[in-house]
């Protein structure tokens, strides 16, 4: 496993016809098309590959079959022998999908879809258009190295033991079947190694997956790589991708900074026990927090890869190596702040001296926290049903779209505020609908509840929410799936 502790990310994505329209998995009788215009949930396949075939996925999680005559279906809820395809990649990027049993190929369009075609023509190629989020850190297989922006050489290194700060984010930009790869500084990789601010020709890249890790292709046929003792990441020699030039997305945790109550940042300077005793940020007092799928606990890791841990006597220290009951915290949040509760039962609190003890039966305001998150000065968010992004005729946001918008994130005293690119800022209106035009910042609190995914409350207290029309709303009384975004 990867020194930053995670599994490379699950693939998903859409598969595009040769009419550019999404194969979608209906609920209604399990059936399949060819018929959107725009990748939403029923248009998200999940890739799993044994050493031979490729199993495809539906959101219902169904998996996509053909029998004997070239009829398809997507109502298989186990995976057998017609439910095995061969990806067969084209130097495009595009893939030809043939039936492993029946040694037919895959294609059509709109509801005429079948698994019957003995050779590739254009309806049998379908583009890959990856459903994840487009931020991650990105891992060299080869070097087990993370790309970092390294702004004074003006390039991307892949040098990082651990991806720490926004420098380590990369935002994959999908553009007509292609991918950039964009810096947190909003310029684009060439294929030269250098960074440019227009996503040209030279800065395009064509996807290709290879036994679930990805390689990108340049406009002549190489593939990115680690280049040189700093691994600058530019393309190659290789027309072909072996190790060296493949690649893992992984999450990117959320790394923040935290406030106690007598306003000074917890830190790790004075040695192993925490202490809030320091009046600026550097990574010392910067902690990533990695949150536990099964019960939504979170580690703190240090950017030299420790992590905190209750010892005896209630002390918080930051020895331990790897993660175990003592080093998971719940969290609680309380408006613009949060208190944590350690594996004792007892919330940690600030001592006279900045020490900080898990000691407290309850929260009071020595108790309380203001958190800060560092490495996301913007954000895009998805939600279940799409992205977040303006409405085209309002003031008011979708939260159902295939396409999204980057906002600012603004930190001020345990709240946030949150700005579009044209400067204005969300705020709620009397019918709680969420606007983005706002002259004057509105205060929000951002809350981390679970893995990959934030919530966001208004100043009156409800969470930010899509409706069945896909309008972003503050309505929320309580924390559902409606109210959480990967961001």
């Amino acid at each position: 496993m990867p020194s930053n502790g995670n599994q490379p990310l699950t693939l998903q994505f859409g598969l595009i016809n040769h009419e550019g329209r999404y194969l979608t998995a209906e609920r209604f009788g399990y059936k399949v098309n060819a018929s959107a215009p725009s990748m939403k949930k029923k248009q998200i396949w999940t890739l799993e590959q044994d050493s031979q075939a490729a199993y495809l996925r539906s959101h219902l999680r169904r998996y996509l079959a053909s029998d004997k005559d070239g009829r398809v279906t997507c109502e298989a809820d186990g995976r057998h022998s017609d439910c095995r395809f061969l990806i067969v990649a084209q130097s495009d990027g595009r893939w030809a999908l043939r039936s492993e049993r029946h040694l037919r190929f895959f294609g059509g369009s709109g509801d005429r879809l079948s698994c019957f075609a003995q050779g590739i023509g254009d309806g049998e190629l379908w583009a890959v258009h990856l459903a994840l989020h487009p931020r991650a850190n990105l891992l060299s297989v080869a070097r087990k190295r993370y790309a970092r922006l390294s702004a004074e050489d003006g390039q991307i290194s892949v040098d990082a033991n651990v991806p720490w700060g926004v420098a380590a984010i990369l935002t994959l930009v999908y553009r007509n079947g292609k991918y950039c790869l964009k810096t947190c500084d909003g310029r684009f990789l060439g294929n030269d190694g250098k960074l440019v601010q227009q996503s040209g020709r030279t800065a395009t890249y064509t996807l290709e997956l290879k036994c679930g890790k990805l390689a990108f292709k340049d406009c002549e046929g190489k593939y990115l790589s680690p280049v040189g003792p700093a691994g600058t990441l530019r393309s190659g020699r290789c027309s072909k991708a072996g190790k060296d030039e493949l690649f893992d997305l992984e999450e990117s945790h959320p790394q923040v900074v935290l406030m106690a109550a007598n306003g000074k940042y917890v830190s790790m300077r004075q040695g192993v026990s925490l202490a809030a005793n320091q009046e600026d940020e550097t990574e010392m007092e910067t902690f990533q927090m990695e949150m536990n799928k099964e019960n939504n606990k979170c580690t703190f890791r240090t950017s030299r890869g420790n992590y905190w841990a209750l010892v005896a006597h209630g002390s918080i220290q930051t020895t331990a190596t790897q993660v175990s009951a003592n080093s998971l915290f719940a969290m609680e949040w309380l408006g613009h702040k949060m208190a944590l509760k350690a594996n004792n039962g007892k919330y940690i609190c600030t001592k006279k001296n900045g020490q900080l003890l898990a000691v407290s039966e309850s929260i009071g305001e020595d108790e309380q926290l203001s958190l800060k998150l560092v490495n996301r000065p913007t954000l895009i968010l998805r939600g279940e049903n799409g992205f977040i992004c303006h409405h085209k005729n309002s003031n008011t946001l979708d939260a159902s779209r295939s396409v999204y918008d980057i906002f600012s994130l603004q930190f001020s005293d345990g709240a946030y505020h949150i700005q579009g690119a044209n400067g204005r800022f969300w705020y709620v209106d009397s019918g709680g609908l969420v606007c983005s035009d706002g002259e004057v910042p509105e205060d929000f609190s951002v809350e981390l509840p679970e893995r990959g995914r934030l919530a966001i409350r208004s100043s009156g207290g409800r969470y930010l929410r899509g409706d069945q029309g896909g309008t972003l709303k503050a309505d929320g009384l309580s924390l559902s799936s409606s109210a959480l975004w990967e961001y």
